[in-house]
């Protein structure tokens, strides 16, 4: 009980002191969000400068200078790694995978078209006014559903409502009242599909498509264009990591007096993590974007097809059988629908990729300053292409050398070798576990060593040897690497590592979080195989004998039945009592009362007198009560 009091006394003072950064960078003209404030706050804890116990309760003191270093942290706007971090938290806040985009842009959808849908379903319309105004709302519902223009565009709503009357006629409107709400919104649904695809082949045979954007082309036009945006910032993230990499590798050999004060090692290395974090976001976004290619070459295929179906079924006869082209006009509405979710998903990758661009602008300041300049010029930068080519002769770690901890795994001789999950995202562990820590990729071609049921791939097999020799002292300097640079915890995804810092989808909910515990139990089965027991089973002659004569006998004899008075009672009952409880009563003392025993004496029935005639004289019978008196 104890420590869950101690527990949320914690988050309290931990959403307090949240609150109050937040508080003071507003009062200095700096809007933060809780969420960047939260990692802040347990970046600056991890940092063994700081000299923050994390296993103790803060006092005054150290929460009022948890805050000004906080606080002075926020408002650095020259810091590449306060760069990083808001890189990190606007893409982990706005980012999902396509498949979760797309459920919630259509419950949004939903939502949204709730309130129109609820005003026809609940409709009760008698009058002729009221079910006029009831087809025009459904002529709405049917616009905003689709999507296909705007329903304050009388041309559209014309169209619309054309096409809404060869299939649905305002006379139907009577039985469309009398069915259940369930059914009222799966006909609309029907009714928005059919309508949409009656429309998209209008527009097709130039017969309408009052505004109907063609997005078939608009798509094909802008995926490429998305994707080569995408790519060119890549290149150039990809080049500053590259140049950034070799002035850490010229600085190492240099003393400090030679570093000089402009460009210090740590600024290279914040550059180099936020370039490093800026190329594996883009690269998430141009899978994306080749994804959305891929389906709309896929859906146009489809939507051609059915247009041909469509021309073939029809052709320009008056009279068609709903029951043949409804179906297409409803698949042509879902192939078009699938259009629109990739025009949105295009959209929100775009607004990502130019959302991304401003957190790399110190980086590329610090690309044009004189000091890094001076190193570029001495040096000879190794591109990640040119550190694959040197192991495209097929150099691989030997089974000679591999005279350590780990199990290898090659891609000639394992199966689903590239879906194995590298630790640090691929990068190089070796190089990462060094003081001055370069963010290089890993060559899976050379080798994936397991350690601990963790993957870890190497750009160099020496690097592989080396890691392998002492594989846990080089984890627990990646560790310490990260709590002087906490940006390398989410690029890295180090999490797991600081049991006290959450993914950044987690940060505003981590410190609520109960913990749950629970009784479990579960049930074994006594007998796992079919039992077969058979038992009416005898094994005794004389047993089966007599079984055998009792059944002749029973061929002889007769069933009888009769009821009498008491043989009601031969039947079987049962009944529920309340069993006898043991009970006390308690009294305050023990008394008693004595009560006189009653004696009565009959006098007189013994001794009868005769008369002179011989007749007896009647007894006189007296009685005496001798019972003594109470109070004697």
């Amino acid at each position: 009980m104890n420590g869950n009091a101690n527990r949320i006394q914690a988050e309290g003072v931990i959403k307090n002191i949240i609150r109050e950064i937040v508080q003071e960078c507003a009062s200095r003209g700096e809007g933060v969000s809780e969420t960047l404030v939260a990692f802040i706050v347990k970046a600056v804890v991890l940092e063994p400068q700081n000299d923050f116990q994390v296993d103790r309760v803060l006092a005054s003191d150290d929460v009022q200078r948890l805050i000004d270093l906080c606080v002075k942290r926020l408002l650095n706007n020259k810091s590449i790694a306060l760069d990083t971090v808001k890189m990190q938290v606007y893409f982990d806040m706005n980012y999902t995978t396509r498949d979760e985009f797309l459920t919630e842009h259509r419950r949004v959808l939903e939502t949204r078209l709730q309130p129109i849908s609820r005003e026809i379903t609940d409709n009760r319309a008698t009058t002729k006014d009221e079910l006029e105004a009831l087809y025009r709302k459904i002529v709405s519902s049917v616009l905003l559903r689709s999507g296909l223009g705007s329903p304050t565009d009388i041309s559209v709503v014309r169209e619309a409502t054309a096409a809404l009357q060869s299939v649905f006629p305002q006379t139907e409107l009577g039985n469309f009242l009398n069915l259940s709400k369930r059914d009222k919104d799966r006909q609309l649904i029907e009714l928005t599909q059919i309508v949409t695809g009656i429309r998209l082949f209008n527009k097709e045979c130039g017969k309408g498509g009052e505004g109907i954007d063609n997005l078939p082309t608009i798509l094909n036009e802008a995926i490429p264009a998305t994707l080569k945006e995408i790519q060119q910032q890549t290149d150039d993230a990809v080049d500053s990591s590259e140049k950034f990499i070799a002035v850490l590798d010229t600085m190492t050999t240099l003393s400090q007096k030679q570093l000089g004060s402009d460009a210090t090692k740590q600024k290279i290395q914040e550059a180099m993590i936020n370039s490093r974090q800026f190329e594996l976001y883009l690269n998430t976004l141009s899978n994306d974007a080749r994804q959305s290619a891929r389906e709309v070459d896929e859906l146009l295929s489809q939507f051609k097809t059915r247009l041909d179906q469509l021309k073939t079924t029809i052709q320009n006869r008056t009279a068609v059988p709903t029951a043949q082209v409804y179906p297409q006009f409803m698949h042509l509405a879902v192939i078009w629908f699938g259009f629109q979710d990739e025009m949105v998903l295009l959209s929100v990758l775009s607004n990502i990729l130019y959302s991304l661009e401003p957190y790399t602008l110190n980086t590329k300041d610090l690309l044009s300053d004189e000091s890094v300049r001076k190193y570029l010029s001495k040096v000879s930068i190794v591109t990640d292409q040119q550190r694959l080519q040197v192991n495209n002769n097929g150099n691989v770690v030997q089974p000679e050398e591999r005279n350590a901890e780990g199990t290898w795994y090659y891609s000639e001789t394992t199966k689903n070798f590239d879906k194995l999950p590298l630790m640090y995202k691929g990068f190089c562990a070796y190089h990462l576990a060094l003081n001055d820590f370069k963010l290089i990729h890993g060559d899976p071609r050379i080798g994936i060593v397991q350690i601990n049921d963790h993957f870890y791939s190497f750009s160099e097999p020496k690097d592989a040897i080396l890691f392998c020799r002492k594989p846990a002292t080089y984890i627990e300097s990646i560790a310490n690497n990260a709590k002087l640079n906490a940006e390398l915890i989410q690029l890295l995804d180090l999490h797991t590592h600081f049991s006290n810092v959450a993914p950044y989808g987690d940060l505003t909910q981590s410190s609520s979080k109960p913990h749950l515990k629970a009784d479990c139990g579960s049930q074994t089965d006594t007998h796992f195989h079919e039992k077969n027991i058979v038992k009416d089973y005898e094994w005794n002659e004389w047993e089966l004998r007599r079984k055998a004569i009792k059944l002749a006998n029973l061929r002889r004899r007769l069933t009888k039945s009769i009821q009498t008075n008491t043989s009601n009672f031969r039947r079987e009952n049962t009944t529920q009592v309340y069993l006898p409880k043991d009970q006390y009563i308690q009294t305050k003392r023990d008394n008693y009362t004595n009560v006189p025993q009653p004696k009565v004496y009959l006098s007189g029935i013994r001794g009868h007198q005769r008369h002179d005639d011989g007749h007896f004289l009647p007894a006189n019978v007296q009685k005496i009560d001798l019972t003594r008196d109470i109070d004697e």
